[in-house]
């Protein structure tokens, strides 16, 4: 290095070779230039080692928070599912089946005799009481015939009491000889002709009677009126097909519906102890429409379907069944008293049986096996393996495991108590 105004520092940065231009520019001597370059290479090192610490802190926290990222993706991740409480109640069992509401008693009411109609004494849908007159026939031509067979009766009963009494005068005269026995006894079969005759005429004079009350035409039972086929001034006929009315009882009212034969000695033993109820429900299941007793079962299982016939009464003061109307019955079977319940579609089904998902106090879930007793509609009947108040998954199962972490959302769905509205299902006891 010189001393003159005309050396140069050689140096690796362009920091120096700025300071050597300026050096030449200013005339400053190497003694007063050292100083002024350490502290440029004092600021040099300040910035070089700020970098550094930066780039390092940069790094540290890129990695800190990649960690962190990786660390919450390992953690265990709440799900969302739906729970129930299992609860402890009184269960109906149903037996459920199809059937079709069947009048007590239904009339063809058709004329017995020909003749005009008078009047036509009901409307049509109207009830009438038994014995009340539905319809008149014009009785004089059988009033007529009817007084012509008690001429002819009286007729007749004239000449057997003369018959009679010749009889009597021929018996006294048969001691004296004065008349031959063979006469006394035509005499006596003459009598007894007459005597039929007479007995003949009454019987006529009764069917006349009998014409009569024909032409007055009755309710044979309490019922309604359908639509009615006749009108007044028409002429009727005994042999006519098509019946003048259609009378049909709908208090009571049966239902007559089937069930699977398996399930018929069942009924017949709960028969014995008590009357059963059977309960009509709307063609969709929804409404229910009347509720009644069982009354018998058929005699006969029909082989095509494996089912037997069970006829229900109903009081129906509501008319709210009527006749060839498609119902859904259930048959009340019993009633289980204190049974642990909870919703069907918590249960489960693996290599092991049956289980269910329970919730525990810290929010996760076990899974456990449970022993079922019978399931009716959307409940299930427990009789192992749960307790009433444990905390059951109902919905999200699909994602659980034993002690998977889960968010508990309640969804409404508990089990469904016995007076709940809606038909209840049949009940499928467990094999």
């Amino acid at each position: 290095m010189s001393t003159s105004n005309n050396w140069h520092v050689q140096s690796q940065g362009g920091d120096l070779l700025h300071l050597t231009k300026t050096l030449k520019k200013t005339d400053l001597s190497f003694s007063q230039f050292i100083p002024f370059l350490r502290a440029r290479l004092r600021m040099l090192v300040i910035v070089a080692v700020a970098l550094a610490c930066a780039l390092l802190s940069g790094c540290s926290s890129a990695s800190s928070n990649s960690k962190q990222q990786k660390a919450q993706a390992a953690g265990p991740h709440a799900v969302s599912v739906a729970v129930a409480t299992v609860v402890k109640q009184d269960v109906p069992v149903y037996l459920e089946g199809l059937g079709s509401v069947t009048a007590f008693n239904t009339a063809n009411i058709k004329s017995r005799i020909d003749g005009q109609i008078m009047r036509v004494n009901f409307t049509e849908g109207q009830t009438v009481k038994q014995g009340e007159l539905l319809i008149q026939i014009d009785p004089r031509p059988y009033q007529v015939m009817l007084e012509q067979m008690q001429a002819q009766l009286f007729k007749d009963q004239a000449t057997l009491r003369d018959a009679q009494l010749n009889l009597q005068r021929y018996t006294t005269l048969i001691p004296s000889g004065s008349i031959a026995q063979q006469q006394v006894d035509t005499q006596k079969s003459l009598v007894d002709q007459l005597d039929g005759q007479v007995r003949t005429d009454q019987a006529q004079i009764d069917n006349a009677k009998l014409q009569l009350i024909y032409c007055n035409i009755t309710a044979p039972f309490t019922g309604r009126v359908g639509l009615r086929q006749v009108d007044p001034g028409n002429i009727v006929h005994a042999a006519d097909t098509n019946p003048m009315l259609i009378l049909t009882q709908l208090q009571p009212i049966a239902v007559i519906f089937t069930l699977p034969e398996d399930q018929l000695p069942t009924v017949s033993q709960h028969m014995k102890s008590a009357t059963l109820e059977v309960q009509a429900y709307s063609r969709d299941d929804q409404t229910k429409l009347a509720t009644g007793k069982l009354l018998t079962i058929d005699n006969q299982i029909d082989q095509t379907t494996g089912t037997a016939k069970l006829k229900a009464v109903f009081d129906n003061k509501d008319n709210e069944l009527w006749p060839n109307q498609f119902v859904n019955t259930n048959l009340l079977l019993e009633t289980r008293k204190n049974s642990t319940v909870l919703p069907t579609a918590a249960i489960l089904r693996g290599p092991q049986g049956t289980f269910v998902y329970v919730v525990k106090p810290d929010k996760t879930v076990e899974a456990r096996n449970v022993t079922i007793s019978l399931t009716q509609g959307n409940n299930t009947v427990i009789t192992a393996g749960l307790n009433p108040g444990d905390t059951v998954v109902t919905d999200g199962q699909d994602k659980l495991q034993t002690g998977s972490k889960i968010e508990p959302r309640t969804t409404g769905q508990q089990p469904s108590g016995a007076g709940q509205g809606g038909a209840p299902g049949s009940g499928t006891p467990a094999s």
